[in-house]
């Protein structure tokens, strides 16, 4: 009998059940749309093309797939990744230079559609401000309106850990970035688009959550969103439903 109480996981809109149809009505109508960065608006995770890049690709990526899934605290997750990297600053400016963050096809297109809306853009990540500052000047998106975590190093420029104090670096961060956004700016409307755990449990306070499995799908996402897609071109064609 007890099955007969049992409701969807998600919730994420003022109506009380909300549906696909609901969703899409508040993402043509949201104030604001939040991207995750890492295989949402970029095809890697920056995390892990860091730890490639130095050379401890393999440890690092297993452990991302985890904390992608939700079996461990984000912050215990990237304190272990980092520890195992350990990346100088040079390491890290290289990596840019070398291997640029390859944006997801139809990004560029959709930040520009919803910037001629009038809808803000903001990127949060639990990946590194000094990539994802990259990846917001090429759409456009203003520097302030990107919330990552900072990696910080000593003067002779070797890896001195990660600042703490960042939302982002917690389980959970990306809804108190939400919160704050709507506090600030008095958003009413907030949409977050992302492919993992962490872009799920952002809503609420978002009004509504879009999955996207463009890069990769994660099985307890697509089980998990009301609206699911796979390229940035879905979301581009509900814009211009009148």
């Amino acid at each position: 009998m007890l099955k007969l109480f049992v409701v969807p996981y998600q919730r994420c809109s003022h109506h009380t059940m909300a549906t696909l149809s609901q969703t899409k009505e508040l993402f043509r109508r949201a104030e604001a749309v939040c991207f995750d960065v890492d295989s949402t608006v970029i095809k890697e995770e920056g995390i892990d093309e860091l730890a490639k890049f130095c050379g401890v690709g393999d440890a690092v990526t297993e452990m991302t797939r985890k904390a992608m899934g939700g079996s461990m605290t984000f912050k215990t997750a990237l304190t272990e990744r980092l520890s195992i990297i350990r990346c100088s600053r040079e390491q890290v400016n290289k990596l840019i230079t070398d291997h640029p963050p390859q944006l997801t096809p139809g990004i560029r297109e959709l930040v520009d559609r919803l910037h001629q809306r009038n809808i803000k853009v903001f990127l949060i990540s639990g990946g590194f401000r000094c990539i994802v500052e990259h990846v917001a000047t090429q759409l456009n998106i203003p520097l302030h309106h990107v919330y990552a975590n900072r990696l910080k190093f000593y003067f002779n420029g070797e890896y001195a850990g990660f600042d703490e104090s960042q939302p982002t670096a917690e389980s959970g961060g990306k809804g108190k970035v939400i919160s704050m956004l709507k506090e600030q700016y008095g958003f009413k409307t907030v949409v977050m688009i992302g492919d993992g755990a962490t872009d799920l449990e952002a809503c609420p306070p978002a009004s509504a959550f879009i999955g996207f499995g463009g890069n990769v799908v994660r099985q307890q996402v697509k089980e998990r969103s009301l609206w699911f897609v796979t390229s940035f071109g879905e979301l581009l064609k509900e814009l211009e439903v009148i």
